[in-house]
C-alpha cells in the first residue's frame, strides 16, 4: 500500500501547482513494484487507491465548489487506474518482451475513454504534466497528448525494468528520448512565417460573489471598460474579454449593451466578449464579436456544456434532479454550430498595396473547458480558423492549480493544430500561446499571473 501511496504522491508533484513535471517518468515505478505477483484483486485496489489519491491531489482545487462532487469525480477516475493495474497484472507482466509497448497502450486507451465517455473529462492527463517542456511535446502534432502520455509511460515501464536488471531497458530510454527530442529540435527551430494579428486580452478580475450581484453590475463594466481604453492605446486590431464578462444578459439589458457598443465605436477597435445571451426560451454561453462600428458581427454560443454545472444530465426526464443540482437557475442550451470569426483590418499602404485594401483573418473560440477536448479545436481549425481565442472564468478555484492545469490543455491544442492561442480568463491565467506550444506573453504584476486585474497586448503570427 505504501508504495502505491509514493506513486500518488510523485504523479501529483508532476503537476501544477508543483511543477515537479520530471517526476511523472517514475511515478508508477513504485506502483509496478507494488503489484508485482500480487493476486488480481489486491493489484485492482492497489491501482484504485493510487488513482484515487492522484486526482484527489490534483483536482484539489475542485473543493471550493463542491467537496461531494470532488470525491465523486476522484472515485470514479480512479477506476481508470484500477482497469490499468489489473489488466497490466494480468496480460504484459507474463509477455515481457512486449510489456515495453502493451502497457503504454493499454493506458492510452484508457486516457481516451476517460476523455470521451459520459461527456468525457480529459484532465490531467500524463501528457498534460509536460506542457513546458517544448522539445518533448512537439510529437503532439501527430499524435496528440495522448502520444506524449504514451512516451511517459514507456519510460516509467523502462525504468522500472532498469531497476530489475534490464540492459534493454537503458538501450530504449535512450533511443526514445533521442527520437523524441531530435524531433521536438526540428519542429522547434522552424521559422514562424505569416501574417500577424495583433490582440489585446483584458483581465478584469471580478470576485466570483460580486460577479452576478446586480448592485456591483455597472462597477464590473466600468472595470473592463477602463481596461479596455487602457488596451486601445496600444492599437489592436482585436481586444478579448473573458467569459461571461458582460454582467447581464447581453441585448437584453439595453443600458449595458449600448454602452459595449458605444466603447467599439469610441475606440474603434472591434471587441469579442464572453456574454450570457438570450433566444426565445433558451440561454446560451456565448461569444460575441461587436465591430468597431458598434454592431453585432457574428455570435458563438458553447457547444459543449459542463454537466451538473450549466446543465444536467437527465433532468428533461426527471425534472427533479434539475431542482436538486441547480435550484432556481435555468440550464444552458447547447450551440450547434462550430462559428470562425472573420476579423479584418486595414493594411498599410505600401507599394504592393497601393490601396490599403483589408486583411481578413479567422479565429475560432473556445468557452471555458471546451479547450481539453481536441476535436473542438480541430475542428474550428478544418473549418478555416487561423488562430483560437478561449475564454474562460477560473475564479471558482481559488489560487490554485486549476488555471496552470487549464492553460496546459492550450498549449497542446497549438500544437496538435499548429496555430497560435490566445487565452482571456477572468481571474488568469491570460496568455498567448504561439503555434509550438510555448507561453510568450500574459497579463502579470510581480511574478503572479491569477487575480489580479490588467490586459496585455501582444502579436500572433498565423500559419
Amino acid at each position: 500500500m505504501l508504495l502505491a501511496i509514493i506513486s500518488a504522491i510523485l504523479l501529483i508533484l508532476a503537476f501544477p501547482n508543483f511543477n515537479l513535471s520530471f517526476l511523472v517518468f517514475i511515478g508508477f515505478v513504485p506502483l509496478f513494484f507494488a503489484i508485482r505477483n500480487k493476486p488480481p484483486k489486491k493489484v485492482f485496489w492497489l491501482s484504485y487507491l493510487c488513482g484515487f489519491l492522484f486526482y484527489l491531489g490534483t483536482l484539489y482545487w475542485l473543493y471550493h465548489v463542491t467537496v461531494f462532487g470532488l470525491i465523486i469525480l476522484s472515485l470514479y477516475l480512479a477506476l481508470y487506474f484500477g482497469i490499468f493495474g489489473f489488466f497490466i497484472n494480468r496480460l504484459t507482466f507474463y509477455i515481457s518482451h512486449f510489456t515495453l509497448l502493451f502497457i503504454p497502450f493499454i493506458w492510452i486507451v484508457l486516457e481516451w475513454l476517460q476523455s470521451h465517455l459520459f461527456g468525457g473529462f480529459g484532465w490531467a492527463l500524463l501528457g498534460y504534466s509536460q506542457y513546458k517542456n517544448l522539445y518533448l511535446i512537439q510529437i503532439a502534432d501527430f499524435s496528440g497528448v495522448y502520444g506524449v502520455s504514451f512516451i511517459v509511460m514507456v519510460l516509467n515501464v523502462a525504468i522500472y525494468k532498469l531497476f530489475r536488471r534490464s540492459g534493454r531497458a537503458l538501450l530504449v530510454i535512450i533511443l526514445v528520448l533521442a527520437m523524441v527530442f531530435g524531433y521536438g529540435r526540428k519542429r522547434m527551430n522552424e521559422e514562424e512565417t505569416g501574417e500577424s494579428v495583433r490582440v489585446s486580452v483584458i483581465q478584469g478580475n471580478i470576485p466570483q460573489e460580486l460577479k452576478w450581484n446586480p448592485d456591483a453590475a455597472e462597477n464590473n463594466l466600468n472595470q473592463y471598460v477602463n481596461l479596455t481604453r487602457q488596451a486601445a492605446f496600444e492599437s489592436p486590431d482585436l481586444i478579448i474579454w473573458p467569459e461571461t464578462s458582460f454582467p447581464g444578459y447581453f441585448a437584453s439589458d439595453k443600458k449595458m449593451t449600448e454602452e459595449v457598443f458605444g466603447l467599439a465605436k469610441k475606440i474603434s477597435i472591434p471587441l469579442l466578449i464572453g456574454a450570457n445571451t438570450e433566444d426565445v426560451l433558451d440561454i446560451f454561453n456565448s461569444a460575441v464579436l461587436i465591430s468597431k462600428r458598434g454592431e453585432v458581427v457574428d455570435r458563438y454560443d458553447k457547444i459543449h456544456l459542463v454537466p451538473f454545472g450549466e446543465y444536467v444530465p437527465f433532468s428533461d426526464k426527471l425534472p427533479i434532479l434539475h431542482r436538486l443540482v441547480l435550484g432556481e437557475f435555468g440550464a444552458f442550451t447547447a450551440g450547434k454550430e462550430f462559428k470562425v470569426f472573420k476579423l479584418s483590418k486595414a493594411k498599410p499602404w505600401t507599394a504592393d498595396n497601393v490601396q490599403g485594401l483589408a486583411l481578413d483573418s479567422r479565429f475560432g473560440v473556445l468557452i471555458c473547458f471546451e479547450d481539453i477536448f481536441p476535436r473542438m479545436s480541430k475542428k474550428f481549425v478544418q473549418n478555416g480558423a487561423q488562430f483560437l481565442i478561449v475564454i474562460t472564468n477560473d475564479a471558482w478555484y481559488g489560487r490554485s492549480g486549476a488555471p496552470f492545469q487549464h492553460a496546459a490543455c492550450s498549449v497542446f491544442r497549438a500544437i496538435e493544430n499548429r496555430v497560435p492561442i490566445v487565452r482571456s480568463a477572468n481571474t488568469g491565467y491570460s496568455c498567448f500561446i504561439d503555434s509550438r506550444g510555448r507561453i510568450y506573453d500574459s497579463v502579470e504584476e510581480d511574478g503572479s499571473h491569477l487575480f489580479i486585474s490588467g490586459q496585455k497586448t501582444s502579436n500572433l503570427t498565423l500559419r
